[in-house]
């Protein structure tokens, strides 16, 4: 038997096969002296790959998101048999006798500089399309597994760590669990398992190699172990948990339908955070009373140049459609730190944690905020739309904000473009300043959502992303309470709502002080929701105590 110790990040027991994740080299070397005709048929076979896979994702966008979002990938199919494309591609191929792939890349480039520099807008924003199509023809030709998984059954998938935007693109069906030598609780890739429902460990190490490739396993979220040839005992008790995890998961489903409210009446909104509109089904199946965050910033992460307004506005509208009428915070862009973007071309920051990121990027670049602005007020005509702004600190950033909107509002009058004019806006209290300033800023604004993972972070002076780190980084610190408390009275005080979008939502321990602090919202991921609305329904609140914020550590 062979165990492999690291530490459990999101729960649950799966069983599988370990598969290595493997990032392809997609450096393109120009070639010289190919076979035209052998080169054409390369290309030819790419083609039917990538038009196969668009109409693929076109019936699973209309699945889950309308014809609307089908009809872009159902474009992108066609443009692969453009005239004006193939014939840039075939030219380059004749004219330099060179590989598939420099020609393929070389008539992309062309193309999409072309319509970018078009002055009609919609044209204009054609660009990214093309950039978009090429690279899929590109992957097929190289070789690049569609989500990253080259596998015929759902596998337990290993790697060193991942990248935000790395992890967006896999193949969620595909997975069991995650098992990662790096990475942290707070990843992002920790906060997708979460999302998903589905166990993942961190912190593994130099014991999981590659040799174990292809061998099945265990993943034990709740030991933080990856088992393989398990012993007969090991393997009954393994066994055991997964039936009671099966068990547990049925039992939740009883309460779906249930209110969200205490045994004593206190009701408390039960919200789901999301990062993309294929997240929505979830939220569904979880019975999701909203939705306290989307995470927008995954919209540019999987793109290669800055998402439109009209992607952007595709995949807002498609959430708040399908939610039918309750709450979509959506958040602005939060990149930076952790979340690096190649197109932004940021400066090399010493720390970037406290460097430019999230709002600091929107007023720094207001180009980039509007665009995200008038897709996000477009997207309102079509469902309850809040937007929400991140990494705030001061007053006047909120009414920087404030005027962007009012600017772009003033746009979409001017165009005959309908939105909702009473849009909630809201703010992530996430630093210390937010907290201190929260009785200002309360004025301004129809919200708060705390955001607990970087009021951690930056109250504790802790980096959420350093594994050393894990032991000072406590969530339940007093002080991170107390913060959380008086950004509560300040919201009251000022009579809006506050909420906790924060993986700390999830947190039943901490749930009595949650509602003995008055939050008036948990937002946690979808699979939390039902143990999260058990918990509630047998909770007192005027029992519940503020006893955790005098708490004190051990010697």
């Amino acid at each position: 038997m062979i165990l492999i110790q690291g530490t459990g990040v999101s729960k649950g027991i799966a069983d599988g096969p370990l598969y290595f994740l493997q990032k392809p080299d997609t450096t393109i070397v120009k070639e010289t002296g190919k076979d035209v005709e052998a080169e054409k048929a390369r290309i030819a076979e790419a083609k039917e790959k990538s038009a196969a896979q668009l109409m693929e994702l076109a019936e699973k966008c209309r699945e889950e998101a309308g014809d609307d979002a089908a009809f872009v990938f159902e474009t992108h199919a066609m443009f692969l048999d453009d005239d004006d494309y193939v014939e840039g591609i075939n030219d380059c191929l004749e004219s330099e006798q060179c590989n598939a792939e420099y020609a393929v890349r070389t008539a992309g480039d062309t193309f999409a500089a072309m319509f970018a520099a078009m002055d009609d807008a919609y044209m204009s924003a054609r660009a990214a399309d093309i950039k978009d199509i090429t690279q899929r023809l590109l992957n097929n030709l190289m070789g690049v597994v569609e989500g990253g998984i080259d596998s015929d059954v759902p596998v337990i998938l290993c790697a060193d760590d991942l990248a935000p935007s790395e992890t967006l693109q896999l193949d969620k069906s595909k997975i069991l669990g995650f098992a990662l030598q790096g990475g942290s609780g707070t990843s992002h890739t920790a906060i997708l398992a979460r999302t998903m429902g589905i166990p993942a460990i961190c912190g593994l190490g130099d014991a999981l190699t590659d040799e174990y490739n292809g061998r099945s396993g265990w993943i034990d979220a709740e030991t933080g172990q990856i088992v393989l040839d398990p012993d007969e005992i090991t393997l009954k008790g393994l066994e055991m948990k997964a039936k009671k995890q099966a068990e547990l998961k049925e039992l939740m489903q009883t309460m779906i339908g249930q209110e969200d409210v205490t045994l004593d009446g206190k009701k408390i909104k039960l919200y789901c955070n999301i990062g993309s509109p294929e997240d929505v089904a979830a939220v569904k199946t979880n019975d999701g009373r909203g939705i306290g965050l989307f995470r927008s910033e995954f919209l540019y992460l999987a793109a290669d140049d800055y998402p439109t307004e009209d992607a952007q506005f595709e995949a807002y509208k498609a959430v708040a459609e399908a939610m039918e009428g309750k709450r979509v915070i959506i958040r602005t862009l939060d990149i930076g730190a952790d979340k690096q973007v190649d197109y932004f071309h940021m400066q090399k920051e010493e720390n970037p944690a406290l460097g430019v990121r999230a709002i600091r990027i929107c007023l720094n670049r207001p180009e980039v905020f509007r665009t995200q602005l008038r897709a996000l007020y477009r997207a309102s005509a079509y469902g309850k739309v809040a937007i929400m702004f991140p990494m705030i600190t001061s007053v006047w950033e909120v009414k920087e904000c404030k005027r962007a909107c009012t600017a772009v509002m003033k746009e979409l009058d001017a165009e005959g473009i309908p939105y909702n004019p009473d849009t909630e806006l809201g703010i992530m209290i996430e630093t210390p300043a937010s907290v201190f300033m929260a009785r200002d800023l309360a004025k301004e604004v129809d919200f708060f959502s705390v955001g607990t993972n970087d009021l951690t972070q930056y109250t504790l002076a802790c980096d959420r992303q350093a594994n050393d780190l894990g032991k000072f980084f406590d969530p339940h610190h007093p002080a991170v309470l107390r913060a959380l408390k008086q950004a509560a009275d300040a919201a009251h005080a000022e009579g809006i709502w506050i909420g906790i979008c924060g993986e700390l939502g999830a947190d039943t321990e901490l749930l009595p002080t949650f509602l003995a602090i008055g939050i008036d919202e948990l937002s946690v991921s979808p699979a939390a929701v039902l143990p999260l609305r058990a918990e509630i329904r047998k909770s007192i609140a005027g029992s519940c105590t503020l006893d955790a914020l005098e708490g004190e550590f051990a010697d």
